[in-house]
């Protein structure tokens, strides 16, 4: 057993010709699934994707017989991973800075990496739901604030200055602050990319168009461009692989450190919040807390799966706003900053829509707005 981004390592550094990782990722128990690694270790893209279960669900390919098959090598994944990331942090100033940390993998398999990394840094290291069992008695997979009371509770028993929350295949992290307050995924990414462009000045950054505000600001301000990608983290990873870009994140805690691997990583992220932390010298709360503040909100509209091309045609031509953005449905964007997102959801009948303004109220202005134009573009279409 390893992290999916420890199996995406090996499969770039030991020079094989892909991978597959078997995993449900944060989804309950009883789903499993099959990620599929090229050969540069980052997920294959979404038309390798169709192709594989065209050949798998049409019938598939013939079958190899048993004495076709190469040969069959066991190796150590976990050392060399462990080690690649902790080469990508400055390991003394986080031990000079005897941080304490409190970790939740959510009984998933970034217990076999996290807790040693963060040992390895010199860290007090308090652990919760650290066994790896894939039922997940602890908590669900999917690290969320209401299901984050047992890490908050350790963070403040243990008097850490950080936690950090895992789901179930390790590549995704959200943090918990001193004080026991959760945080969204975009707000670590912005801290992440925030400091890599003060070393880096001028970095282009790959995010997907349902990211927060935050993240353009803070880009904006190191002298780089954001470049948008549709949701999903295939799209950022192979976004970034095909550009050249070296940073990329998303609002759900996955942060893809080009400089690793172009791919979401809950260690890595860890291990950068840690050495920003330690190189500072200040409290997570306090860095978090210099980042612009926005108001979120989200929703989803039910809609039949066979009208959503219409529908989502019918809005682009009877919507206007100073800003469009159509890399995934429909973004626009206004004047006073606030912006909403109306995209098909892919697995499901609904539109999904994402909304962030300088208030609450905005937020609840472009929803019920919109809730209400798509309901009444699927009414007319019978």
């Amino acid at each position: 057993m390893l992290p999916t981004p420890a199996l995406q390592y090996a499969v770039r550094e030991f020079g094989l010709d892909g991978g597959l990782m078997v995993t449900a990722s944060h989804n309950p128990p009883e789903f499993n699934g099959v990620k599929v690694m090229a050969p540069d270790g980052v997920e294959v893209s979404r038309g390798q994707e169709a192709e594989i279960e065209g050949l798998f669900f049409g019938g598939g390919p013939e079958l190899c017989p048993w004495d076709g098959i190469g040969a069959v090598r066991s190796f150590d994944a976990l050392e060399p991973y462990r080690r690649a990331v902790l080469s990508h942090v400055d390991v003394d100033a986080v031990r000079g800075a005897g941080l304490r940390v409190a970790l939740d993998p959510g009984n998933g398999v970034a217990g076999l990496t996290a807790p040693s990394v963060a040992v390895e840094l010199g860290c007090e290291v308090h652990t919760v739901n650290v066994d790896v069992d894939g039922r997940f008695p602890g908590r669900d997979s999917e690290p969320r604030p209401d299901n984050l009371d047992g890490l908050r509770a350790l963070v403040e028993a243990s008097g850490a200055d950080v936690g950090v929350a895992f789901d179930g295949d390790g590549d995704r992290s959200i943090f918990v602050d001193e004080g026991g307050e959760v945080h969204w995924g975009d707000r670590s990414f912005a801290l992440v990319a925030r400091d890599f462009l003060s070393r880096n000045p001028g970095t282009d950054v790959a995010t997907p168009v349902s990211s927060s505000r935050v993240i353009e600001d803070v880009v904006s301000e190191g002298g780089g461009s954001v470049v948008w990608t549709r949701v999903g983290s295939v799209d950022v990873s192979r976004t970034m692989v095909d550009s050249g870009i070296v940073l990329g994140g998303e609002e759900n805690g996955g942060i893809m450190y080009g400089p690793l691997l172009q791919v979401r990583d809950g260690t890595m992220a860890m291990a950068l919040v840690l050495e920003i932390m330690a190189r500072s010298g200040r409290p997570l709360s306090e860095l978090l807390g210099e980042l612009p503040q926005y108001s979120q909100g989200k929703d989803r509209v039910s809609c039949p799966n066979e009208v959503k091309g219409r529908v989502l045609e019918l809005l682009r031509g009877s919507v206007e706003a100073p800003r469009v953005e159509t890399v995934d449905g429909l973004k626009l964007g206004y004047p006073d900053g606030s912006w909403i997102l109306v995209r098909p959801s892919g697995t499901e009948p609904v539109f999904r829509l994402y909304a962030e303004a300088g208030s609450g109220e905005r937020v609840d202005q472009l929803i019920g707005e919109y809730r209400a134009l798509i309901e009444s573009v699927v009414e007319s279409l019978g």
